[in-house]
């Protein structure tokens, strides 16, 4: 069952399960249209609990944090949970096809090939955000108003955290990487 004169994959897969796809298409806008009532109905909800203040110039690092973790439970639980049930359906549907079939697709690269060179710098950016959040933490700035920070106040505490995750993670790496060129060169004659 090899895709014949040149034919595209997705074409071939399109033909054969166009109802699946659209399934899935309709999921997913639904799920985004979701996403998005959740995000504006738990903003509401935050300020009218007391939650965080209404005002943005009064928030804290203390409310920030709270916001986020308290939005991202009710994200999962009204829309991760049905995403994920979702996707096993997927699946499931996916392991029925038959054998041959599905490792036509996979040759063909029917869902492409994609490159992980680009993802590495959302790993850092979380990890500087952590180390920002302890930094105002230690500082003892954690429940006091942004609208009371500095400029400068904000850049140093980046460059802090910055500072930090480079220290924490580049000197290991460093050391691994001169092993490993250490190693390499004994194995050359």
């Amino acid at each position: 069952m090899i895709a014949e004169n040149g034919e595209k994959i997705w074409k071939i897969f399109l033909r054969k399960h166009w109802k699946m796809l659209v399934l899935f298409v309709v999921g997913a806008i639904l799920a985004s249209i979701g996403a998005i009532l959740v995000y504006l109905w738990f903003v509401g909800d935050a300020q009218l609990t007391g939650l965080v203040p209404a005002t943005l110039g009064l928030w804290t690092m203390g409310h920030f944090v709270t916001f986020l973790l308290h939005l991202i439970f009710w994200e999962l639980l009204f829309i991760g949970v049905p995403v994920i049930l979702a996707a096993v359906a997927g699946w499931l549907w996916w392991k029925k096809l038959p054998d041959e079939e599905r490792k036509e697709y996979r040759c063909g690269h029917l869902f492409g090939k994609r490159s992980h060179r680009t993802e590495g710098g959302e790993g850092i950016s979380f990890l500087i955000f952590i180390a920002f959040i302890i930094k105002v933490y230690l500082d003892g700035n954690w429940n006091v108003p942004f609208a009371t920070w500095t400029f400068d106040y904000l850049v140093y505490s980046c460059l802090w955290a910055l500072i930090w995750i480079l220290i924490i993670f580049g000197i290991p790496m460093a050391l691994g990487g001169i092993w490993w060129i250490r190693h390499e060169m004994k194995k050359e004659p």
